[in-house]
């Protein structure tokens, strides 16, 4: 005999097994092998497509005075985070300072004391916000660390992108935030953070190469650069430009080999050179390392650029 199905709540992300019993499914049905049971009194459905907040809000549900902070408000709000943060799965719990710190396996608890507007509800939990979040991440990362994850929460792209964004926050919540906690702890990463974190990255790596640019003599690329074509319309996104000498970066992740992506980047590339631009493609070995290759790369590009416009032969109109 088959398993009873759950009810589509139930199913659909983690539940606590006294709501289970009031929905009149039994101990047993509770404990059969389609059920982890990661904590007490906390079943997860396996195999289902729920959301990282659905698969955790039981660990609030459980609690009402329990807000999902630190990792977990990370993921939930999709911050990009280094890859031992990434793999740390962990369940961070608060309770405000008065009560009693969350006790259970795989749970980190903390008493923490939250201001107006610091703890929301999202996709059906209690979470720290997203500027929250970030100023809860500068105790754990370090500099770059933290910004990226700024970059994270506070990228954005307008009307003339192919998929516009909002942003998570801003910058200027940001400031905020560590305006009103100059106690913290981590609270001096995150000023250090707060200078460098930049609207229009799209992941950890092109913050990565962003950084490492701005930080030498070759400057600060420009994020959120859109290259037109004759008529003015938007024609090339790249993740970065250097605009006055006509050249885009474009970082290629892991997803870029798939034969389908490639192609569509041969048919970017061939367009942004045909707009009188040059793509450099950067990969993630070329930011590795005390000197990353990226810097030779782009200098090279550079200088290639420029004898060309010295010597007459580059023209950068369409």
């Amino acid at each position: 005999m088959g398993l009873s199905e759950l009810p589509q709540d139930l199913a659909a992300g983690s539940f606590t097994t006294s709501d289970a019993a009031a929905r009149g499914i039994s101990r047993k049905r509770q404990r059969q092998p389609d059920l982890a049971m990661p904590s007490r009194g906390i079943r997860v459905p396996l195999g289902g497509e729920a959301t990282t907040a659905a698969n955790l809000r039981a660990y609030t549900a459980s609690h009402d005075a329990s807000t999902l902070t630190h990792h977990c408000g990370a993921r939930i709000w999709g911050y990009g985070l280094p890859g031992w943060m990434q793999e740390d799965w962990r369940i961070h719990v608060a309770r405000e300072r008065g009560g009693s710190k969350p006790r259970r396996r795989n749970v980190v608890g903390h008493r923490m004391t939250f201001k107006p507007g610091e703890v929301v509800i999202h996709d059906g939990v209690r979470v720290t916000s997203p500027a929250r979040t970030w100023l809860d991440l500068a105790g754990l990362l370090t500099v770059d660390e933290l910004i990226a994850a700024g970059d994270s929460a506070v990228v954005a792209h307008g009307p003339e992108f192919p998929v516009p964004r909002a942003p998570l926050t801003t910058v200027d919540a940001l400031q905020r935030m560590v305006a009103a906690h100059p106690g913290m702890r981590g609270i001096k990463t995150a000023r250090l953070a707060l200078p460098e974190i930049r609207v229009g990255a799209d992941s950890p790596q092109e913050t990565r190469m962003r950084l490492i640019l701005a930080r030498t003599k070759l400057g600060e690329p420009v994020l959120n650069y859109i290259i037109r074509n004759t008529w003015g319309q938007p024609a090339v996104w790249p993740d970065a430009a250097y605009p006055e000498h006509c050249l885009a970066l474009q970082y290629d992740g892991g997803h870029h080999s798939d034969p389908v992506q490639a192609e569509r980047d041969r048919k970017r590339q061939e367009l942004t050179e045909r707009l009188g631009w040059t793509e450099l493609r950067i990969f993630k070995d070329d930011l590795d390392g005390e000197k990353p290759f990226v810097l030779e790369k782009v200098r090279a590009t550079l200088q290639g650029r420029l004898r060309r416009r010295a010597s007459g032969t580059w023209d950068s109109t369409p």
